[in-house]
């Protein structure tokens, strides 16, 4: 069985791959950070399961479908594959932040929903790595270490400064994993 210490949960946009605030609508604009896919697949050699949560609000407002997401993740599951990592599930909430749901973060239904799905007990010790402080909470909420990385929003959120007191900070997901790796 999976044990929670051994996974690390990640947000999409702004820690795997670049962010936009016009919302990443095609695969032609989901680009991984260059050290992302690398980190991923680390992470998995060193017997770390991999998870993604990812806040998908572009398909309640109509920018793209939840086929395109699919083919975003799946893409994104290959080239991880291809450096010999692999990402054990990924969880999308696809409403808008009006919509009421309970997965959009900062929400924990969608690190809930993997819990559910790799048969956890709970996720106390587990890695929530984001680059807001939405991210941060979801994780925090459920017992999750976390970590936030300055690509994306984090920088900003950084200098925000409210909200961190509990998180390790990291200038990309490279350096979180290398740090990890060291501990």
């Amino acid at each position: 069985m999976l044990r929670a210490a051994k996974l690390v949960i990640l947000d999409r946009d702004g820690v795997i791959n670049h962010d936009s605030d016009n919302y990443i609508k095609s695969l032609d604009e989901w680009v991984p950070y260059p050290a992302s896919i690398t980190a991923i697949a680390s992470l998995t050699r060193a017997g770390y399961s991999v998870a993604v949560a990812t806040n998908q609000s572009g398909i309640a407002r109509g920018y793209y479908s939840e086929a395109t997401l699919h083919a975003m993740h799946d893409h994104l599951k290959a080239l991880v594959e291809a450096e010999g990592g692999r990402i054990v599930h990924i969880a999308f909430c696809p409403h808008g932040p009006d919509d009421e749901c309970q997965c959009r973060k900062p929400l924990p239904g969608m690190l809930l929903q993997i819990q559910q799905v790799l048969g956890l007990e709970d996720l106390t010790g587990s890695w929530m790595v984001g680059d807001s402080l939405r991210d941060l909470q979801a994780g925090e909420a459920l017992g999750c270490k976390t970590a936030l990385v300055r690509t994306g929003k984090g920088l900003k959120t950084e200098q925000k400064g409210t909200g961190l007191e509990k998180a390790e900070i990291f200038d990309d997901l490279a350096q979180f994993v290398e740090w990890l790796m060291n501990r």
